[in-house]
């Protein structure tokens, strides 16, 4: 009996892992209301998804600090930023690193903007951005942005680092220029 229960984890546990992280990235949609979090920053101050309400927010997961992808994504979100700001967005990066890591990978690039600190992964997971290989969890590079009143506006699975910042001030600029939903013309 528990030669065979083993068997069967070995077989189906890869594939029922597979398919639990399917359901939750197909949950989210452009027009949904983002999922809610509160979230320790690389400060220690508890940072909560209302507090950017009125705001576009570019909030991008990655997978670690100090490393090269997420140094590189990173140190481009901090290189646009004047951009960004113009345009009325802030930028907030999610992993699942403590707030001390986040401290020192913010202090040494120079990161004008928060690193939230997913320790458990459950923001990741209700964002369908989560790695999960149930001894190591890591956040995926994604990113969502989320528009003025707290709705996803647009969602990136496939993330290219050396590009993305660039592709998120575009699309900001797009999504700004199109009419809003329920807004009268002038």
């Amino acid at each position: 009996m528990i030669s065979r229960l083993r068997r069967t984890l070995c077989f189906a546990g890869p594939a029922l892992l597979l398919a639990g992280s399917a359901r939750a990235t197909d949950t989210l949609a452009a027009g949904q209301p983002a999922p809610d979090f509160s979230l320790p920053d690389q400060d220690g101050r508890t940072r909560r998804l209302a507090e950017w309400r009125g705001k576009w927010l570019v909030l991008y997961f990655y997978p670690k600090n100090d490393t090269p992808g997420c140094t590189t994504e990173a140190c481009n979100f901090r290189d646009d930023w004047l951009q960004l700001q113009e345009l009325g967005a802030e930028v907030v990066g999610v992993s699942v690193d403590t707030s001390a890591s986040h401290a020192a990978f913010a202090q040494k690039y120079k990161l004008p903007f928060p690193l939230l600190a997913d320790a458990r992964g459950e923001v990741a997971a209700r964002y369908g951005a989560l790695s999960d290989w149930m001894v190591v969890k890591m956040a995926k590079r994604q990113t969502f942005i989320i528009d003025l009143q707290g709705r996803i506006a647009r969602i990136y699975r496939a993330v290219d680092a050396d590009k993305h910042s660039a592709e998120v001030v575009a699309d900001l600029r797009r999504l700004q220029s199109q009419p809003r939903a329920g807004a009268t013309p002038a």
